[in-house]
């Protein structure tokens, strides 16, 4: 028996598993089943230890020493199911220690890796607020020991803050001796993730509240190692991500995520400028006005949305986090702009508009903005407009606020509507609101960027009648999270609305006028420097190189659409612009409640399933299927096998149903 274990694991990833004991052990780890640990002897000519998982008390009566088990694992944590020690304490163990009550067997669940570089003191043990006190129960005699324990035992747990001898000498957070070699760790766990993400679920099979059982209560008294911290994330944070990054990822839109974009932001992180004015960040804030105008080229804006046009219009851009900043931004100057034009009249007179397809943050910024709930109003869409807004509905509406003596001043138009992408016809809304005197916002957040593809970019045509205009790069643009766009054909109006000018910000190339302080642009002051990270997309990718991922997208998407179309027992309820289906199973002889319980099962089966991730929607009263393609990773093998798997799940949904 004088062997060691070597476990390989699915992954490929091994443990080596040793014990410092005089006797055999049995523990089980994971699902693989029982280990036989060896003498200590043989051992310590065969590895050394390194890391304390779980320390578990023997009977006074042996006199070996007590029971530790180290575990050394690449990637991987190594966590323990329940189990019982095969040693449990004889009544002299138990003492005053409040933590054993009686004499029972010890059943260990999920015990935490602890790491760290001093060895722990007594108290660290028997503190009843540290985890070690939890995991390792120690008899009091054998507390001397402590001083031959490897370094790593004491520390990833949640420690008394007053605990005696706890005390940091030269603490060095930015320290560029190991930078490099953390940053490598770092790209290795990325890296790692990424090549494993097509093999996990989709969604988590966790339950709320489940992280609180696998990390501790309370912030760590002494620190860790950055590959502990790894550990720990690999431990409880990736088993409850929702997998976006996934090939198998059809929900929602995308976030996509280029490794120009992750570079990019990686770069901009590390310098780390609060780029408020122009001189708290020449860089930053000249390098976001020349993005935006190289966008600007790519959707063939007019010179009015351009910085650098010498229209004199004052036109520009600003990048926000996301869409909601944005349109909450442009209605707060609508707001003061339509005040200041009706004569300073109240805001609870103002109106909003949108369709039932407008995103629902709109109905979040008019809260925000101060606008009276009764006065935002959401235009019915139907199926024969393709669920777009109707100009002469709109112009119906605002003519009765008029009337009623309350004042139109903001309109939300959409190239894309989340529920179906739906596009708003710009030209003829900014015919409507040119009479009225409204602002009109595009919020083109996902398709504005299939825009720069040629034989797309009709549907933002009427956008140089707008005010203003946004998209999300983040979502179809490789750029990563947080990244949205925001041009202004007045971009003063903005700064006028929500400018500060604080003594303690003056200086002197702000009061000359020749600079934009992107403070004045936003809600708040700070702002991170996104620019980079879409710059580095753009010099990277290239024009070309982002118009053959909208492509393929839309390309993939269209394959689905064919699929659903050549089985009868599905219908595509809108034509597919971009790369969006809404699909459904038909309603047959059950009616439209039978539909809607046979898709809502259909959903749950495909999603619970692992496999693939979808969302629903209702349009027109019925309960719809979303499968949007876009995730970084898919490919058309990934569409074809959620497709196969939807006609799997449709078969045990319909059973033997005939179709009628």
């Amino acid at each position: 028996t004088h062997t060691y274990s070597k476990l390989h694991c699915k992954s490929t990833t091994y443990f080596e598993i040793v014990a410092l004991l005089e006797m055999e052990c049995y523990i089980r780890l994971g699902s693989i089943g029982p280990l036989r640990h060896v003498a200590l002897s043989h051992l310590l000519h065969v590895i050394q230890p390194r890391r304390c998982c779980l320390l578990i008390p023997i009977p006074a009566s042996l006199t070996s020493p007590p029971l530790f088990v180290f575990t050394r694992a690449t990637h991987h944590a190594c966590t323990l199911d329940s189990h019982v020690s095969p040693f449990p304490p004889s009544p002299r163990l138990l003492g005053s220690n409040p933590c054993l009550k009686r004499p029972c067997p010890i059943s260990i669940s999920a015990p935490y890796v602890l790491d760290a570089f001093d060895p722990p003191s007594a108290s660290a043990l028997t503190h009843p607020s540290s985890p070690l006190y939890k995991y390792a129960i120690l008899p009091s005699r054998s507390l001397h020991l402590l001083s031959h324990l490897p370094h790593s035992l004491c520390a990833m747990g949640s420690l008394d803050a007053n605990l005696p001898g706890v005390t940091i000498d030269g603490f060095k957070p930015l320290d560029l001796d190991g930078l490099r070699e953390q940053l490598l760790l770092s790209v290795d766990f990325i890296v790692d993730y990424y090549k494993n993400v097509e093999t996990q679920p989709v969604l988590p099979q966790v339950q709320p509240g489940y992280l609180r059982h696998i990390m501790p209560a309370a912030p760590p008294a002494c620190g860790a190692t950055l590959e502990d911290a790894l550990r720990d994330i690999h431990r409880g944070v990736l088993p409850g991500m929702t997998n976006w990054a996934s090939p198998n990822f059809f929900a929602y839109f995308p976030a996509t995520l280029g490794s120009a974009a992750l570079v990019g932001d990686f770069i901009a992180s590390a310098l780390n400028p609060v780029a408020f004015t122009w001189l708290s960040c020449p860089a930053a804030t000249e390098l976001e006005e020349l993005v935006l105008d190289w966008m600007a080229q790519l959707l063939r804006l007019p010179p009015a949305f351009r910085s650098s046009s010498d229209s004199g219009g004052g036109g520009g851009g600003v990048i926000h986090g996301t869409t909601s900043e944005a349109i909450l931004c442009t209605l707060v100057a609508a707001r003061d702009g339509a005040v200041r034009r009706a004569g300073g009249v109240p805001i609870s007179r103002l109106v909003a508009y949108g369709s039932d397809q407008t995103h629902s943050t709109f109905a979040k910024a008019c809260r925000i903005a101060g606008f009276d709930q009764a006065n935002v109003r959401l235009i019915p869409t139907q199926l024969g407009s393709g669920y777009a807004l109707v100009a002469a509905r709109l112009r119906d509406a605002m003519a009765a606020d008029a009337a009623a003596g309350l004042v139109p001043a903001y309109v939300c138009a959409t190239v894309g509507t989340t529920s179906s992408t739906a596009v708003d016809p710009l030209g003829l809304i900014a015919d409507v609101a040119a009479e009225f005197g409204v602002w009109v916002h595009v919020d083109a957040a996902y398709a504005g960027s299939a825009c720069i593809c040629p034989e797309f970019r009709r549907f933002l045509d009427g956008v140089e009648r707008a005010d203003s205009l946004s998209i999300s790069p983040h979502k179809w643009l490789l750029t990563g999270l947080d990244c949205t766009c925001l041009w202004l054909r007045d971009r003063p109006r903005l700064a006028e609305s929500l400018g500060t000018n604080p003594e303690y910000l003056k200086n002197g190339p702000s009061e000359s006028g020749l600079v934009v302080d992107c403070k004045d642009l936003q809600v708040g002051v700070g702002r991170r420097f996104r620019a980079l990270k879409l710059w580095t997309v753009l010099r990277t990718y290239g024009v070309a190189g982002l118009q053959a991922h909208i492509r393929s997208d839309v390309e993939m998407a269209r394959a689905f659409e064919g699929m659903v179309r050549a089985d009868r027992r599905f219908e595509v309820v809108v034509p597919r612009r971009f790369a969006l289906v809404c699909f459904r199973i038909r309603a047959w002889g059950g009616g439209e409640p039978a539909a809607e319980a046979d898709n809502r099962r259909l959903l749950a089966l495909v999603n619970g399933s692992g496999r693939a991730y979808v969302t629903h929607t209702v349009l027109g009263g019925k309960y719809v299927l979303r499968f949007a393609v876009g995730s970084t990773l898919t490919e058309h093998r990934h569409v074809a096998s959620a497709w196969d798997l939807i006609r799997a799940k449709t078969d045990e949904v319909l059973g033997g149903r005939p179709l009628e």
